[in-house]
């Protein structure tokens, strides 16, 4: 059975890769022969991504993330695939035309949204700098070098930390009194300072604006104007078992998001055991929805491209075949092509 991959980040976002070529090259050498670029808010990297997957004998799909708000849902106090916002919502696009053909309103909306985010960590950095000063820490972050050196123009808080970790390093005084005792791999130490400094309730952190998440189906449509596939990022059973208040419920779950035009759904499988992953995208497919799996790879930590679930080194075979059958519905919608069968062909004869 062939290996997908169809949701990976790259540094047009954030990634545990250094390069588009870098994510090919790990892909290539576990054999993940179909592989996905996802990025947040970002195409910018499809032609690398375009180019370099022949060379390396895979096949790419083109993809793109978001973070929207389903206004509904958020009056309700309704958790989607946000666990600690109401009504906000992660949607991703599959299957994008390249070359890249949004233009006019959506494209305005996209670059809007995506500036918006920017800003939001930029205030961030200056809060954090505030708060390095109040603690007699003689490090001061440029955030337009952060931009320029660190980033491929989508700035993410991830990078803030990034550039910090980078900051502190051999400032072992100036490091104990920011994290005491903290660890000292770099993937560690960056999640740590994340989550302590630029989260809810760290002294930097900056709520975003409400004007920073396009409506839900604003977000379809700029998908849909870029010839892709508005998709639901299922985040099903966590560490603990459990399942936020949109998801709780399969079948209601699946028929909301009918009603709400989504015809495809994916899936991050770290995230969830295999016999609630065999559940969920068995259900989903047999209910008419293209099913795909991916490994996102947006922390510091350098894991698997080959993807596995929470309780198992790899997909089963149930799963594998799901992700393949998602992965050529989609090649085929992103060709131009009408059926499932053709994108398998066309898959195939690429690799």
């Amino acid at each position: 059975m062939i290996d997908v991959n169809a949701h990976l980040h790259t540094p047009y976002s954030f990634s545990a890769f250094s390069s588009v070529e870098e994510a090919l090259d790990h892909a290539a050498a576990e054999a993940v022969k179909v592989i996905g670029i996802n990025d947040f808010y970002s195409m910018d990297g499809y032609q690398a991504w375009k180019e370099g997957c022949p060379k390396r004998g895979l096949y790419p799909l083109f993809g793109i993330e978001f973070i929207s708000v389903n206004m509904e849902d958020q009056a309700a106090g309704l958790k989607v695939n946000d666990p600690g916002n109401p009504g906000r919502t992660y949607i991703s696009g599959k299957g994008l035309s390249y070359p890249v053909i949004l233009s006019g309103e959506p494209l305005r909306q996209l670059e809007a949204v995506r500036a918006e985010s920017n800003a939001q960590v930029g205030k961030m950095c200056l809060k954090l700098n505030e708060w390095l000063k109040s603690q007699g820490i003689d490090i001061v972050l440029d955030f337009e070098k952060i931009k320029a050196e660190l980033t491929k123009g989508s700035v993410r808080e991830r990078h803030l930390a990034k550039a910090l970790r980078m900051a502190l390093a051999g400032h072992e005084e100036a490091f104990a009194k920011v994290i005491p005792g903290l660890d000292d791999a770099p993937a560690a130490v960056e999640n740590t300072l994340r989550s302590k400094l630029l989260k809810a309730g760290g002294p930097a952190f900056v709520p975003e604006e409400p004007k920073a998440f396009l409506p839900m189906e604003t977000v379809q449509s700029i998908i849909e104007a870029a010839g892709g596939i508005p998709t639901y990022p299922f985040l099903a059973d966590d560490a603990k078992g459990n399942f936020t208040d949109f998801e709780g419920d399969l079948m209601k779950a699946a028929d909301t998001l009918k009603k709400r035009g989504f015809k495809s759904v994916e899936f991050i499988t770290t995230r969830n055991t295999t016999a609630v992953l065999e559940q969920y995208a068995s259900y989903l497919e047999d209910e008419g929805f293209i099913v795909s799996f991916g490994s996102e790879h947006n922390t510091p930590a350098m894991e698997p491209v080959k993807l596995r679930t929470r309780d198992a080194s790899e997909l089963s075979d149930k799963l594998k075949k799901i992700n393949w059958r998602g992965a050529c519905a989609i090649a085929a919608h992103q060709a131009g092509l009408d059926s499932r069968d053709a994108g398998e062909d066309l898959i195939m004869k690429a690799i």
